[in-house]
């Protein structure tokens, strides 16, 4: 999932970069207001981590610009323990959560993927697609109760899919939430790692579908008809 990342301590910034990476994000890093706001209406992200003291632009007004916008990504803001104003404003302005500095890197993991697992309208930890499920946590996958061997690309892409809870995406868009700006990558290659995946799903009741217009969706099928006699769904007696 991609995370913006928004922090003009150059050291903060290489440490939070680090720990976002680790954790399986891709990450784009911004250190002024006026950056923010700029890439923050031309590109998407499933989590923005926004400083409140920057340089050009204040992280409360991007965060009022983005709001104006009806833009509804979920944002975590960074304040200091003592500025108890700033961390109102923040959540009077449409802020989701803010964490104080000097920052617990762990917490700061937990409260990303919470934040963006929330946002797809998920509230276990645990999300279930027919027999495939996702730990929000390990960031892992299970089919069937077995570990679903994934390459980091894969599970990138199903894990978007997963969480996207029955909405289907374009190969476009999910491009996008997978890739950072740095990363220069043709949209096409995205179905690659659909056709992998369908291989790694087939035999099961998960299954990704292509809506003709609207994209790819995960779901899972519905089991054939149970213990149906043809015969009696025509009105014929049994024995015949």
């Amino acid at each position: 999932m991609r995370v913006l990342l928004v922090e003009d301590n150059p050291v903060l910034a290489r440490a939070l970069d680090d720990a976002l990476a680790n954790a399986r994000f891709a990450v784009d890093c911004m250190s002024d207001g006026e950056a923010a706001d700029h890439v923050l209406r031309t590109q998407d992200y499933a989590l923005v981590i926004l400083d409140i003291g920057l340089p050009k632009l204040d992280g409360l007004e991007v965060l009022r610009r983005l709001r104006q916008r009806r833009n509804p990504v979920p944002v975590l803001i960074l304040t200091a323990h003592d500025a108890v104003e700033d961390r109102v404003r923040g959540l009077d302005l449409g802020a989701d959560d803010y964490l104080g500095k000097p920052v617990e890197l762990v917490e700061l993991e937990a409260r990303a993927r919470a934040l963006i697992r929330r946002s797809h309208g998920h509230d276990s930890a645990h999300i279930r697609v027919g027999p495939l499920e996702f730990d929000s946590v390990a960031r892992t996958f299970t089919l069937a109760g077995e570990p679903l061997a994934l390459t980091p690309r894969e599970r990138a892409v199903l894990e978007v899919l997963t969480l996207r809870n029955g909405r289907a995406i374009n190969k476009e868009a999910l491009s996008e939430k997978i890739y950072g700006l740095a990363e220069s990558v043709n949209p096409d290659v995205i179905e690659l790692y659909v056709h992998r995946l369908r291989k790694k799903l087939e035999g099961s009741r998960a299954a990704i579908t292509t809506l003709r217009g609207l994209g790819y969706l995960l779901e899972a099928k519905e089991d054939g008809p149970r213990g149906r006699d043809c015969r009696r769904a025509e009105g014929n007696p049994p024995g015949r």
